[in-house]
């Protein structure tokens, strides 16, 4: 139970930085400790698995440049591995005249990212990539694709075991300290001087600490000493379902171009790799952190976001939307008139509930979403010994891979492995 270095968190970020860590120091200890039964149970099982190219992020930011790179590799990592995955493309969809001058500037910012084979096509070109869908003008995307995340994260904690690493599922860290040097285990307390403990009491020595948690990741920080903030609000997204028969009508993604006055992208098609469909998500404020249910509910997450001033600005400043999502998620026909717009032939009886997702969504004080991933440590005895993943949204999951090549050089940088 003495490691060099301890992972905390086996979703796809966290899985894919232990296994670059064992990979350059193969001589040194790891291990990836996850409070649930199995891997990538959370976000990184319950997202649309698409694996996004890097057309809307601010140029210059870690999420662009991790996104594109992030892609290349994906793909890369799929073929070696025989990952099924399919390159089935995007669509983003101006179907009104105010949304071109936008959707031109995301074809510039595209460009600017160094996003591959981006161009802008007219309604008859539309037509022949989506027979179904209906607009003015659209951004196509032909490298955007699509995959099933939780079995690349599998692949990922295969190979990390692989090469040395152990993986301890149903271990829940709730402490943080350092080891007293006058205990009985002095010598592991010297060489080892962290101890991480679990909600059984059961506990590891480790010399550093990486942690990549998610949901959890501001409480987390707060368990080691360090800074709460970001904090972490909970935005559950809810999908629709296409019925089996009406599939046929969506061979790609299809996205609506953002409102930059809103914070999340709205609601888009995204085919899967079993062949279904899913529609949406909304995003409402989730009232448990891990609540995938309409009526999932903790006193504890719910009090947490609800005395949190940064979510009352963002709250006041987004309230229309915010009452227009609320509405979407009871009534159906008001989320398929938003997917009206784009394939007219789509009605509420072609359509299901689907499944749920919940985002782990940064919110600063001042009520602003924390856009760009975020990464930090402490001072002291436990805070300098330990590298924070704060902020890993869409396209944390595509990016995976640059995201545990930059992780592993910080590591590398800051605790001179």
């Amino acid at each position: 139970s003495t490691f060099d270095v301890a992972v905390v968190g086996a979703g796809i970020v966290g899985l894919a930085s232990a296994r670059e860590l064992v990979r350059r120091h193969p001589s040194l200890a790891f291990a990836v400790l996850e409070k649930e039964k199995e891997l990538a149970h959370h976000q990184s099982g319950h997202n649309s698995g698409v694996i996004h190219s890097g057309i809307y992020y601010k140029p210059g930011s870690l999420k662009a440049k991790l996104c594109v790179q992030g892609a290349a590799l994906c793909y890369e990592y799929c073929d070696q591995k025989g990952i099924p995955y399919k390159q089935c493309g995007k669509l983003i969809v101006a179907v009104e005249q105010d949304e071109i001058p936008r959707l031109k500037a995301l074809y510039e910012r595209g460009l600017q990212n160094n996003v591959r084979g981006l161009k802008l096509i007219g309604p008859k070109e539309i037509q022949a990539k989506e027979p179904f869908c209906r607009g003015l003008m659209a951004l196509d995307s032909p490298y955007t694709g699509i995959v099933n995340y939780k079995q690349v994260a599998q692949s990922y904690a295969e190979d990390f075991q692989e090469a040395g690493g152990m993986i301890l599922t149903d271990f829940e860290v709730t402490n943080m300290e350092m080891a007293k040097e006058s205990s009985s285990e002095s010598e592991d307390g010297l060489k080892y001087p962290v101890i991480v403990r679990n909600s059984k009491g059961e506990e590891i020595y480790c010399r550093h600490i990486v942690t990549c948690a998610g949901l959890y990741s501001d409480r987390l920080s707060e368990i080691s000493g360090c800074s709460p903030e970001p904090r972490i609000v909970p935005f559950r997204g809810d999908y629709l379902v296409l019925k089996p028969e009406k599939c046929y009508m969506v061979k790609g993604n299809i996205y609506p171009v953002p409102n930059p006055r809103f914070p999340f992208l709205g609601f888009h098609f995204t085919p899967r790799m079993d062949g279904s469909v899913w529609l949406g998500p909304n995003a409402v404020l989730a009232f448990k952190r891990e609540g995938y249910k309409l009526f999932d509910f903790s006193t504890g997450d719910f009090l947490d976001a609800v005395m949190y001033s940064g979510l009352w600005k963002l709250v006041l400043r987004n309230l229309s939307y915010g009452l227009s999502e609320m509405y979407r998620a009871c009534f159906l026909s008001a989320q398929v008139k938003q997917l009206q717009k784009f394939i007219p032939e789509v009605t509420v009886n072609d359509v299901l509930r689907g499944p749920s997702g919940v985002r782990a969504q940064a919110l600063d004080s001042d009520g602003n979403l924390v856009d760009d991933f975020v990464f930090d440590g402490g001072s002291g005895d436990i805070g300098s010994r330990i590298l924070h993943v704060r902020n890993a949204p869409s396209p944390a999951a595509t990016s995976s891979l640059a995201i545990a090549e930059m992780i592993a050089d910080e590591v590398k940088r800051r605790f001179e492995l």
